[in-house]
């Protein structure tokens, strides 16, 4: 094992505080990321991370180090992209976050070119609707929708996807077609809530300048898109949700789903890509996120999608 390979299972032994949580990730057997960080201090002569039966956490001098490493594993990689990126000599695996209907209807059926293009890039791609930890749980980057937190991420925006109001035509004709916020104390929403627990505020809709709500009652919560949209389709509600990708167009055109109170809809929502912060980004990380920016544009706001 070479000494950058030493460095790699070291930082991600260090960033998730586990030596059997680092192996998984890595592919690697347990005692093959224990021996590795043990050379490694014997090499430098100090104690880099302080091992209990609980936890494992960085040493003064495993901090300083950390840094220092990840600064040279960058610039390492930028040196070695130099001479063989082409647009096709991209190699590696991506580690990448997102949310299960945007990688459903957007992503996936792009994919496939991108990977045609870079035939020795790897993707693994996490497709769920909870908030991941990009850095503990070691992803390249997330694409997250929604207000982002503050935090020490990299956010790179892409633009804005234009939400609508949608019914069932069964729900529509149970309960009559809204024509005013008044009209919403007679019907239901499907309330959505990534930690079940609790309700949605309500119906919510943008006049231009704020964000307001209208309690609604409702008798079914969910936690993903996808029972988000089914349990539309099924009658038990309206929701509210951002118009992106083929499916929900489709649902739409085909009178599947139907728009309601058009005039009332929520603001649009961001949509942004995270990354780490530093110094360097590697090739195939820049790469594939000037594609995922590319992709994703045109169905923004920003990128003239009409409705």
């Amino acid at each position: 094992m070479n000494q950058l390979d030493t460095l790699q299972i070291f930082q991600r032994v260090a960033e998730l505080a586990s030596f059997s949580g680092a192996a998984r990730q890595l592919g690697l057997p347990n005692a093959t990321v224990s021996l590795a960080v043990q050379q490694l201090e014997q090499m430098l002569g100090t104690r880099l991370l302080q091992r209990t039966t609980r936890r494992v956490q960085m040493t003064g001098d495993g901090e300083a180090f950390y840094q220092r490493s990840k600064e040279l594993l960058d610039d390492f990689e930028s040196l070695r992209a130099m001479f063989r990126y082409g647009g096709k000599a991209l190699t590696g695996k991506l580690r990448v976050d997102m949310s299960s209907a945007m990688a459903r209807e957007v992503v996936l059926p792009e994919l496939p070119a991108f990977l045609e293009r870079h035939p020795q890039l790897e993707i693994e791609l996490s497709a769920s609707d909870r908030r991941v930890d990009l850095v503990s749980e070691g992803f390249d980057c997330v694409l997250r929708t929604g207000t982002l937190d503050d935090s020490s991420l990299v956010a790179r925006p892409i633009g804005h996807l234009v939400q609508v109001n949608c019914a069932s035509p069964a729900y529509l004709e149970r309960y009559g077609v809204p024509r005013t916020l008044e009209d919403l104390a007679g019907h239901k929403l499907v309330h959505y809530r990534q930690v079940l627990g609790g309700r949605s505020p309500g119906w919510e809709w943008f006049d231009g300048k704020e964000t307001h709500y209208v309690p609604m009652g409702g008798r079914v919560t969910v936690n993903s898109t996808e029972t988000y949209d089914a349990a539309c389709q099924a009658g038990l509600g309206m929701i509210q949700l951002p118009l992106v990708g083929a499916n929900k167009r489709r649902l739409l055109d085909q009178g599947l789903l139907v728009e309601v109170l058009p005039q009332y809809r929520p603001a649009a929502i961001p949509v942004s890509l995270l990354y780490a912060s530093r110094r360097h980004v590697p090739a195939r990380l820049a790469e594939f996120m000037d594609w995922l920016h590319a992709v994703i544009f045109p169905l923004t706001r920003e990128g003239g999608m009409q409705v």
